[in-house]
């Protein structure tokens, strides 16, 4: 990160001081904590509420074979790096979501499950060729969801959608898509018509100048109102244009999204940070701290970090 990431840091801080300071949040006299593939040591304002949940982050490790056909290939990010990453920001579930590094091969994700123990659920790829019997195997393991990368590609492809979706659905899962905005547009009929709920990656990846006015933005409006689709606050670094710390422009459209339905939202770090340089990854405790403008009612927060999480994933 830029060398001035600590200015940066202060002036986020300041923006959102008056709002800490009411809610009686912040880590300022704690220990600071440096976490692999997350820039800065600093805890975050934004004291987490008990139970809160990260419902997107990935685990790379080196003991299980890349898929051929991979395009993201991260250094390894272990179980217990990512406990660092709990430590610093206060949460206590997790959501481990199956990269698409390792294609179809779930056992890196199954692994990291059997490590995270019961406050840990999983988010598996696979094609239509699984079998009645893997997916009940990944269910016993914590998995709650098939993951659609749309925007990587190459393992899964969007005509698996609605066949796969048919499957899950007698498990209660959902569907997991990340895709670029015009193809959350293009497939609106789609969405609308699938078993089970859909759950949008990284604010569904809206576009700019106006997030807010994109054709997509109105689809995934109208998903969320009719209870059948999520949204994970997560990703702000990937389309902004602003950047740290405030990622003001990504800050619009999440404002939207906790106007729109607060009930069908879901934070995320997406630590490792897949997407970004090795010597370029984001803070994770400014990540965090988004929460205080995107979300500056208290019980909105825990909703967002609580009880979301709980019907969504089936913790607690």
């Amino acid at each position: 990160m830029p060398s001035d990431n600590c200015a940066r840091r202060t002036v986020l801080l300041t923006a959102s001081g008056a709002v800490a300071a009411a809610a009686g949040l912040g880590g300022a006299g704690a220990a600071a904590a440096q976490v692999p593939w997350s820039a800065g040591s600093e805890l975050p304002q934004l004291k987490a509420p008990a139970n809160a949940a990260d419902c997107h982050h990935h685990i790379y490790d080196s003991r299980f074979p890349i898929a051929p056909q991979a395009v993201l290939k991260p250094a390894e990010a272990t179980v217990a790096e990512y406990r660092l990453l709990q430590q610093r920001l206060g949460t206590t579930r997790n959501v481990a979501v199956q990269p698409s590094t390792y294609g179809t091969d779930n056992r890196c994700l199954l692994d990291a499950l059997g490590q995270f123990g019961p406050a840990a659920r999983g988010i598996a790829v696979v094609d239509t060729s699984v079998t009645d019997a893997e997916l009940h195997r990944l269910q016993a393991a914590g998995v709650r969801g098939i993951r659609f990368n749309l925007a990587q590609g190459g393992t899964t492809t969007i005509d698996m959608v609605d066949p796969l979706a048919k499957r899950v659905a007698d498990l209660g899962w959902h569907i997991q898509v990340n895709a670029p905005a015009d193809q959350i547009l293009g497939a609106r009929d789609l969405w609308n018509r699938l078993p089970c709920p859909v759950v949008f990656d990284h604010l569904a990846h809206m576009r700019e100048p106006d997030e807010t006015h994109d054709p997509a933005f109105a689809v995934v409006s109208d998903l969320l109102q009719k209870g059948k689709a999520w949204v994970k606050l997560s990703g702000a670094y990937q389309e902004t244009k602003v950047g740290p710390p405030s990622y003001a422009d990504r800050t619009r459209v999440a404002q939207a999204y906790v106007r729109e339905a607060p009930e069908r939202l879901v934070w995320a770090s997406d630590w490792p940070h897949p997407t970004e340089k090795p010597d370029a990854k984001p803070d994770d405790a400014i990540l965090f701290d988004l929460l205080l403008a995107w979300a500056p009612d208290e019980a909105t927060r825990m909703r967002i970090l609580v009880a979301n999480p709980e019907q969504l994933y089936g913790f607690g």
